[in-house]
């Protein structure tokens, strides 16, 4: 059996603003914007750089108690992992979009990490893995 990861759905408030977010100040790529209906769009995007990695569904909050989760998907703790081949490249994008830095960049062991908030307040770990590490060590964070 093979599988894979495809989506995760990220609650937001509006499509085209997080759009604007997660592509302008974040890079990723615009996968697909397909207007289901008046009030629901279909909208993936991805990681720049890798056509294999999972992508996020935009999800625009459709009732009370999807909007009351906005921000809040994993109940405080990080929510999203994101590997970059350059954490500091990427911090100084962070900074110069005035992306709030949670937690400082940090070495460990497995490589380097920090934590900033997205514009909704959901909570990512950047992470550069040390390179000579294994497929196998690189999952355990």
């Amino acid at each position: 059996m093979k599988q894979h990861l495809a989506l995760i759905a990220l609650l937001v408030d509006d499509y085209d603003k997080a759009i604007q977010f997660y592509t302008k100040k974040l890079h990723f790529e615009l996968v697909e914007d397909t207007v289901m209906s008046p009030e629901k769009r279909w909208v993936v995007i991805s990681p720049p750089g890798d056509e294999k990695s999972t992508s996020i569904l935009l999800a625009k909050a459709s009732n009370e108690v999807q909007q009351s989760q906005i921000g809040n998907q994993s109940g405080g703790r990080v929510f999203l992992f994101l590997h970059t081949d350059n954490i500091e490249r990427d911090l100084q994008n962070l900074i110069a979009n005035n992306i709030e830095i949670v937690r400082e960049k940090k070495g460990e062991t497995w490589g380097t990490v920090l934590v900033f908030k997205d514009l909704y307040g959901n909570l990512w770990d950047l992470i550069e893995p040390i390179k000579d590490l294994s497929e196998e060590e690189q999952h355990i964070f």
